[in-house]
């Protein structure tokens, strides 16, 4: 009888790899609720109810909602991302993500919150200790007067956990449709541990190195954008170029793309807006930033594409939508309205000059250009925040280089200098631990017929789609098949 295409025969390595991941699981289960000795305690009824009284109701609902506005971010990526790919591979670009969405929260419940968000181990304010919170120890429903002084501490650890997922999802975009999923979760794992939980730690806990130094990061311009858009950077060079041909391809659905952007966009004010950790001004000034910078930065994309002599697209408008999202996360919450509109603009036409020369100087292949959008967005992000940053909107003696400090900016430079060859080298070296286990990058027969077959066992709405793509002008008897 023959194997269905979504199913494989089982091998012994194949029934010992699953099965030993599967009991792991289980076991963790287990350990999470048997280990940490105490953690009922500080969930129940039984809690203070003097201490019960310092968790702000208002600021708890605001929390609760930013959480759920990220969490939708990572799905709403998977369409950006999705709708840009070859149509052979729309799910398996799809999947990534939501299947990254599992893993990380798992890894964050087990070991990633006590290392991003513990006590500074040993005195290195590099790392938190990791075994703090191991197991969600002690992460219970009391607000923590350091991290979430007026919300349960459950809270916080979710909402940074949404960081968290949505983060290595970024950098799948770059080896779209020629990296081999099992290998691809592999890294993610490591990279979670060893480059996130480190940049979380030194940025955002209180006693952390980068934070100490001076640098200011309100939503994760270093942390996220950066971290994945250098990230990104390097796994495209590492994992090679797609086959010839393949990088013009007609995209699989633009609408998706235009809806991925849309829930971007809309989660983007859980991500910003949440990160005031509370339900006051700062939130709301973020609020406002962010959707001024974005909308600026749109336009400014679609004007600059203009004048270059291109067309107004779709995708070109999401992706500046997109890039002042990213530009604007660093200064939300220590910018002017006026600062982001520059900001905007400043952003979209770096990002969009970068993006065109890299693809036609560069032998990087990155499928959906993250570094230009993240990697570099994030780093103007950061520069303009050093220049913009004012103590009008952020009471904290906090002055860019426009309002007369030059301190905020020289920092800012020593941050972005360290950072960027902390996620390069990194990422090289996990690289090929990974490539050691597991191939990175999928086999020639796997790539052309799409990786939706190939590695899922399924196609997008059942047709078995020819893997030779036609050319641009054809886009249109594709939309009508598509729809």
């Amino acid at each position: 009888m023959a194997v269905p295409d979504n199913l494989l025969r089982p091998t012994t390595q194949r029934v010992i790899w699953s099965g030993t991941l599967l009991a792991l699981l289980f076991l963790f289960s287990i350990l999470v609720t048997t280990v940490p000795e105490g953690r009922d305690d500080l969930l129940g009824p039984a809690l203070p109810t003097s201490e019960i009284d310092e968790i702000d109701t208002g600021d708890t609902a605001w929390m609760n909602t930013s959480t759920a506005l990220v969490l939708l971010m990572t799905p709403g990526l998977s369409f950006f991302y999705g709708g840009m790919v070859r149509r052979t591979s729309l799910i398996s670009t799809l999947l990534q993500s939501f299947v990254i969405m599992g893993l990380v929260l798992v890894l964050w419940v087990i070991l990633g919150f006590s290392l991003a968000f513990g006590e500074s181990w040993n005195g290195v304010r590099i790392i938190g200790n990791p075994s703090q919170y191991y197991f969600f120890r002690d992460v219970g429903a009391l607000p923590n007067p350091d991290l979430a002084p007026t919300i349960p501490f459950t809270t916080y650890a979710m909402f940074q956990a949404t960081f968290a997922m949505i983060t290595p999802a970024l950098f799948t975009g770059a080896v779209a449709e020629r990296v081999n999923f099992n290998a691809l979760m592999l890294f993610v794992g490591i990279w979670h541990f060893l480059v996130y939980c480190p940049l979380a730690h030194m940025e955002w806990f209180p006693t952390g190195l980068i934070r100490n130094f001076g640098h200011k990061d309100f939503a994760g311009g270093t942390v996220v954008h950066m971290s994945s858009g250098y990230t990104a950077l390097m796994l495209a060079h590492l994992t090679g170029k797609r086959s010839a041909g393949a990088s013009h391809h007609t995209p699989a659905h633009v609408p998706y793309v235009m809806l991925g952007t849309a829930l971007l966009w809309f989660g983007w004010f859980g991500f910003n807006g949440g990160s005031a950790v509370a339900s006051g001004y700062l939130a709301s000034q973020a609020l406002v930033t962010t959707n001024v910078a974005t909308a600026t930065a749109l336009l400014a994309w679609i004007l600059w594409d203009y004048i270059q002599g291109r067309k107004v697209s779709a995708i070109g408008a999401c992706g500046g939508a997109v890039v002042g999202l990213v530009a604007i996360t660093p200064a939300c919450g220590y910018v002017t309205v006026g600062g982001s509109m520059i900001i905007g603009i400043v952003g979209a036409i770096v990002s969009n000059i970068a993006l065109h020369w890299f693809k036609n100087l560069s032998k990087v292949d990155d499928t959906l250009d993250v570094w230009a959008c993240h990697g570099l967005g994030g780093t103007t992000g950061m520069l303009m925040t050093s220049l913009f940053a004012t103590d009008r909107v952020y009471a904290d003696d906090l002055n860019g280089l426009f309002y007369g400090s030059a301190t905020l900016f020289w920092h800012t430079l020593v941050v972005m200098l360290c950072v960027i060859p902390f996620c390069l080298i990194m990422t090289y070296l996990i690289y090929h631990v990974v490539n050691v286990i597991l191939p990175f990058r999928v086999s020639a027969a796997d790539e052309e017929e799409g990786l939706d077959s190939s590695l899922h066992g399924e196609v997008v709405g059942g047709f078995n789609f020819d893997p030779a793509e036609k050319p641009h002008g054809d886009s249109m008897d594709d939309s009508r098949r598509d729809g």
